[in-house]
């Protein structure tokens, strides 16, 4: 059996550089904004200020994990309280899904860090080197002075934005002014530095040279998008049956024979993938919709009509064939799956804004001791012993009652209060307290093996109250 010597295909290409063209348009406007609001976001975040009273941070937004807090305005997330980050998890799946289904690969075009600063690379580039044509030619052109010089720039600004980003990332983890400082005298924790230099240099490596390529190698998304998508997605495709065949010459007897498409390699050229859209669907593609501004541009220059390039539908292609009308955009949108994604987005959402507004300000968790099971005191009393944990979600320390609530007579104590069952918790924070529960002798709680108890805490300036439900264990005759 011969052998071919076809060679298999590579599982990975050598990167060719891209160098997209400036262009201008809906979607890149669009695009900018997005990048400027999305960037503000995040810069800028950490340094509003949010006033909680004396004894809590005035940051807005502040991952604190020496506490184990999440505040994000006016809203604290406790470590007990996990179920409202997993909840905005599911929240932002189900959104990249909805998105998804209906708009195809919106968030990587649009909204995608690896997007978002590669856009911002990009354009530092250009403003350094020149556009697509200028940047090809000294690429392309020896090295020289002026070539180290500019590329010596590029970089030096390249690796000030990746600073900044991991600059600004650590500061979501500390109060930033106070950060800030100690950064700069070389008082922060070595972990900060270390975080900084490890997010500069992946900013830096993935927008500066890797760009495409972390979407194609790297990245797990275009793979699950792809799966989520289906000829009813509105995604970014070229309308083949009307430019095709392409050619250049309008004139001559044969022009009437030619498609809308002059194969000006405008879409091509403005593309930060590199790809051609007109091979049809393609992995690579973050539907950017930055080769529609392109080509309509083109268009109105040669009298066609815009839209050979657009956001469309898969399965109006045959429709459009036949020279009908596409459906309308939101009969592709709101459709059975999407509406699906919706309602379960918002169910999740509500779910979590009422147990928002609903939780307590007070509570407690109740551990029982179980070495030894209970005591028996001198005057024949059986005592139990908890560790209980209060917790304390106010700005001020609050003076906690504790009480028992059982069918049988029972007393409680606290170590260390003498006779008073009242514990002062300091603002925001937890206190763990160990807590006796003693049956007289000769009670009933006192001589069965069990019995069922309530232990409740009241808060004395407002009467706010909570329990947990437990056991006390006596000796059964």
């Amino acid at each position: 059996m011969a052998v071919s010597e076809k060679l298999p295909p590579r599982l990975y290409a050598a990167r060719e550089p891209i160098f997209p063209r400036r262009v201008s348009g809906q979607f890149r406007t669009l695009k900018w904004w997005i990048m400027a609001v999305t960037l503000g976001i995040y810069y800028l975040t950490p340094w509003i200020r949010w006033d909680r009273g004396p004894n809590l941070p005035d940051q807005a937004v502040l991952v604190d994990l020496a506490d184990r807090r999440f505040f994000f305005f006016w809203i604290e997330i406790w470590p007990h309280e996990f179920y409202f980050i997993a909840g905005l998890l599911i929240m932002a799946g189900l959104g990249l899904f909805l998105f998804t289904s209906a708009l195809g690969r919106v968030w990587c075009g649009y909204t995608c860090p690896q997007t978002v600063w590669t856009d911002l690379f990009i354009l530092v580039e250009r403003w350094i080197e020149g556009d697509r044509n200028k940047r090809v030619r000294l690429w392309n052109a020896p090295m020289s002075f002026r070539k180290a010089r500019l590329r010596v720039t590029k970089w030096t600004v390249w690796l000030l934005i990746a600073v900044a980003t991991g600059g600004a990332w650590v500061f979501y983890f500390a109060d930033a002014p106070t950060l800030l400082q100690s950064l700069l005298t070389f008082d922060a924790p070595p972990v900060a530095y270390g975080t900084i230099g490890v997010l500069t240099a992946t900013t830096f490596v993935f927008g500066g040279f890797m760009r495409e390529q972390i979407c194609i190698y790297a990245c797990p998304w275009p793979r699950i998008q792809a799966a989520m998508m289906d000829e009813d997605t509105i995604t970014v495709a070229y309308r083949e049956w009307r430019g095709e065949p392409r050619g250049k010459h309008r004139k001559g007897p044969e022009a009437d024979k030619l498609g809308d498409c002059i194969d000006c390699m405008a879409c091509v050229n403005v593309c930060p993938m590199g790809i051609d859209i007109r091979d049809g669907q393609q992995l690579e593609c973050i539907t950017c919709a930055l080769c529609i501004d392109a080509c309509d541009d083109v268009m109105e220059k040669i009298g066609k009509p815009r839209g050979l390039i657009d956001y469309i539908a898969l399965s109006d292609e045959p429709r459009e064939r036949e020279g009908q009308p596409p459906k309308a955009v939101w009969k592709h949108v709101f459709r059975p799956r999407t509406m699906l994604y919706t309602v379960l987005w918002a169910a999740i959402g509500l779910g979590l804004v009422v147990a928002l507004f609903i939780r307590p300000e007070i509570d407690m968790t109740v551990a029982k001791t179980r070495n030894p099971v209970n005591i028996v005191l001198s005057d024949g009393a059986i005592r139990n012993s908890y560790d209980v944990r209060l917790r304390n979600k106010h700005g001020e320390a609050r003076p906690f009652r504790l009480s028992v609530s059982s069918e049988a007579p029972l007393n409680i104590e606290v170590e260390g209060a003498g006779g008073d069952a009242t514990v002062t918790v300091p603002p925001d924070s937890t206190l763990q307290q160990r807590v006796y529960v003693v049956a007289p002798a000769g009670t009933a709680a006192a001589t069965t093996e069990r019995t069922e108890i309530r232990l409740w805490i009241t808060d004395q300036i407002n009467e706010e109250r909570s329990y947990e439900d437990t056991h006390f264990n006596g000796r059964a005759q």
